[in-house]
């Protein structure tokens, strides 16, 4: 085959590329996101653009080696999608954006016509997804496609003279196009004058805060130690992993009656070990402006509300090491009980230490509410 097919969802069509789309490819690769994430060349120039869609493209058409397709939307050229022939049956999915078309669905459904035609005419017996860790844009799109997530590689992709971890995903031609894991997703939250949302990259230096308090590093003995922006950042993307795996979520909570724009964190609260129709456990750390004021006890509450009535589970739980009798109050102060200690069941700064386990199942929260 040495040309490209046309394939239309009667929304989106990947075809042949054509000299005129260059001007449309010049911008896409001037984007940032589009130089942050992929191996084009910087700086890329108009010539760059006009070989890559009137030779590269259609070169691997000719022998073979890979089938791209300009990807059309409302008349407009819109990205590229590509398999790469990797042999015994394997392709490479790869897909790229213009910043136009982002946030509209355009390249799932692009992305969508060209699995299906990878496995009805390439004949595929397994397309492989790779991505630069980080790129969550591309992980997601892969996700809601239906590829499993087999693990990171370091040092798997190279980019202009670099090799960085990547991520490799998978999807076989029995395999559902849809998710087969949840991806968790963070909504805001409202509860007596505080606002729980997601956090931002913005958050850090309150981050830093919050997580270098004497009080904070004492009782949680696994944090960095010193605690620094990098740990800030690296704690920002466990968050998004936690959620893309199904884990967990984390919620910074503000004052939504002194700051109503949500600008300064206070705390964060969060749920993790999540079994769905069953139980989870909440965890919390707090800013010290946030001490003394009943905000982790009002989130924390909030939480245990959208844990019963929202996500339906049957039991939350918590945990605190028996002398934190700070976090221990927030936790009674919501209705939790007490039903075991475990030796050393925790780490603290100066060492393991004894833990204390609380849960609360949902028929007491609501006989609770209703006295």
């Amino acid at each position: 085959m040495d040309a490209a097919p046309t394939l239309t969802d009667g929304i989106v069509t990947l075809r042949a590329h054509r000299a005129d789309d260059a001007p449309g490819c010049f911008e896409q690769c001037q984007d940032p996101l589009s130089q942050q994430w992929t191996s084009v060349p910087v700086p890329y120039t108009r010539e760059d653009a006009l070989a890559f869609v009137t030779q590269v493209m259609p070169q691997g058409w000719v022998d073979g080696s890979s089938w791209g397709f300009a990807v059309e939307a409302e008349g407009r050229f819109a990205g590229t999608v590509e398999l790469r022939d990797e042999g015994e049956g394997r392709l490479e999915v790869a897909f790229g954006s213009h910043p136009w078309v982002r946030g509209t669905g355009t390249m799932e459904r692009a992305v969508r016509l060209l699995v299906e035609w990878g496995f009805a005419d390439r004949g595929a017996r397994v397309l492989v997804w790779r991505a630069n860790v980080g790129n969550w844009a591309s992980r997601r799109l892969a996700w809601r496609v239906g590829f499993t997530l087999e693990g990171t590689v370091r040092g798997l992709l190279a980019q202009r003279g670099e090799l960085r971890d990547g991520w490799v995903g998978t999807l076989l031609a029995t395999d559902r196009r849809e998710p087969g894991t949840p991806w968790l997703a963070v909504p805001q939250l409202e509860a007596e004058g505080l606002t729980l949302r997601a956090w931002r990259r913005s958050d850090v230096p309150r981050i830093v805060e919050a997580c270098s308090d004497v009080r904070t590093q004492a009782w949680l003995g696994t944090m960095p130690d010193p605690y620094d922006e990098a740990a800030a950042y690296a704690w920002l993307e466990h968050q998004q992993e936690n959620r893309a795996t199904g884990d967990s979520v984390a919620w910074a909570v503000t004052d939504s009656v002194d700051d109503p724009a949500g600008e300064r964190a206070l705390a964060s609260v969060s749920y993790f070990h999540h079994t769905p129709g069953l139980e989870l456990e909440i965890g919390f750390w707090a800013h010290p402006d946030a001490r003394g004021r009943g905000v982790t006890t009002r989130a924390m509450g909030r939480i245990v509300e959208h844990a019963f009535e929202d996500l339906g589970v049957l039991r939350v739980m918590a945990g605190a090491a028996v002398d934190n009798t700070a976090s221990r109050h927030v936790i009674e102060a919501n209705g939790l009980t007490a039903w075991g200690t475990e030796r050393f069941g925790t780490r603290v700064r100066s060492g393991p230490a004894d833990a204390v386990f609380y849960d609360l199942v949902v028929e007491d929260w609501r006989a609770a509410r209703r006295r």
